[in-house]
């Protein structure tokens, strides 16, 4: 078979160990047929682990390989045909904090890529936040961190993947790779996403919060969860709560294989279709931007604040709120003159503005009208009465 193929008569296999960022990598690679992807997919519906129609990616059959009792051989020998030894070698490797990747070509070869961490003791991780639920992901994974608008995400959704630098990331909610069906993704200006990557393995990962880089300490998870596929281990927070270290790209592979139990539609997806309107806060009194910002987000609002006009501006370049809520007498640029600022801009000339101030004198009142502000309160303002104008604002 192998001077069919124009190669030597004798096989080669190639080790080779090296060092990798925070990790030690062990590569074995032949140049053998490599891994009939045929095969695996004619064996894994045999063996019921996907459906006759279910579409599978040639990533997510490599990981079927690895599944206990799978094997392509068609009959049982001494060394093979039993299903035992993928299987064996990655619950090893897990149980040491470590994971395993695949690349194939056919008729040339397959190289398997063993990562064991240098030490099981410190590791870099990104904390993130879904639900309400803190996980940590290996910082040596992460590419990229991305955040997409309400129709981006969507899009993204419905195409099953998020293209970046001409690869394919699978895009997938952290709650349902972990098996929590009832969390759904909060409906955000921007919705954080996670790019990450092992080897040749790619996953989009959607979070709701990204709450930034740690070095933790490993500690060992027990017997009980080593070999749970996904769960790389726990680190304990100084307040005291355990925090699972996960393998994503674990995760996404097995969701893969059992995506095809349940028709899954665009309704299914965690997208939002409604994001909560955005309100800016604009106001010198750090005491008022975080009563009013409580108070908003209490009633379903998303808010963010600017302590003056200038801050304001800078912040306009990133974020266009639904309506904006001004002082007047505020520092390096007050409220009339952040107005006059958003009305002569035609990318923010249509947003509501409600000005709360204690300066409620009719002359006050008059250059505001002038200016083209929408609604005058005076300080204090009333919880009810500042969600019913600005409510009545929003549906002009």
């Amino acid at each position: 078979q192998r001077i069919k193929h124009g190669k030597p008569a004798q096989g080669t296999i190639h080790l080779k160990v090296s060092r990798e960022k925070d990790e030690i990598l062990v590569m074995v690679s032949d140049d053998g047929a490599g891994i009939h992807l045929d095969k695996v997919r004619q064996k894994a519906i045999e063996k019921q682990l996907i459906q006759a129609d279910q579409e599978v990616t040639d990533q997510t059959l490599m990981s079927v390989i690895f599944e206990p009792g799978f094997s392509t051989a068609s009959n049982v020998t001494q060394i093979a045909g039993r299903g035992v030894g993928l299987d064996a070698v990655r619950g090893d490797i897990t149980g040491l904090g470590g994971r395993i990747d695949v690349t194939n070509l056919a008729q040339q070869g397959a190289q398997f890529s063993i990562y064991l961490p240098v030490t099981l003791s410190v590791i870099p991780v990104v904390m993130v936040r879904s639900g309400h639920h803190v996980f940590a992901v290996p910082a040596i994974m992460v590419e990229q961190l991305q955040k997409l608008k309400p129709p981006a995400l969507l899009a993204t959704y419905q195409a099953k993947q998020l293209d970046w630098a001409g690869n394919q990331y699978p895009i997938h909610y952290l709650p349902k790779l972990v098996g929590d069906e009832l969390t759904q993704a909060e409906a955000q200006t921007y919705s954080p996403i996670l790019l990450l990557r092992s080897g040749t393995y790619r996953v989009a990962l959607h979070v709701d919060e990204v709450l930034g880089n740690e070095d933790v300490v490993m500690k060992p998870i027990g017997a009980q969860v080593a070999r749970v596929a996904g769960v790389a281990g726990a680190t304990v927070t100084g307040e005291g709560k355990i925090i699972l270290i996960l393998n994503p790209l674990q995760l996404a592979n097995r969701e893969a294989l059992s995506a095809g139990a349940v028709k899954v539609t665009v309704a299914d997806t965690p997208a939002p279709l409604e994001v909560a309107p955005l309100v800016m806060v604009v106001d010198d009194s750090l005491t008022m931007r975080k009563v009013l910002g409580r108070a908003l987000e209490r009633e379903g609002f998303q808010v963010i604040t600017a302590k003056d006009g200038v801050d304001a501006l800078q912040q306009l370049v990133e974020s266009k709120p639904d309506i904006m809520l001004l002082d007047i007498e505020m520092p390096r640029m007050d409220g009339f003159e952040l107005t006059r600022n958003i009305r002569n801009d035609a990318a923010t000339a249509n947003i509501p503005i409600i000005i709360i101030s204690s300066r409620t004198a009719e002359k006050h009142q008059k250059v505001a009208k002038e200016l083209g502000v929408n609604a005058f309160l005076g300080k204090p303002v009333q919880d009810e009465q500042l969600l019913a104008e600005i409510k009545r604002q929003l549906k002009k």
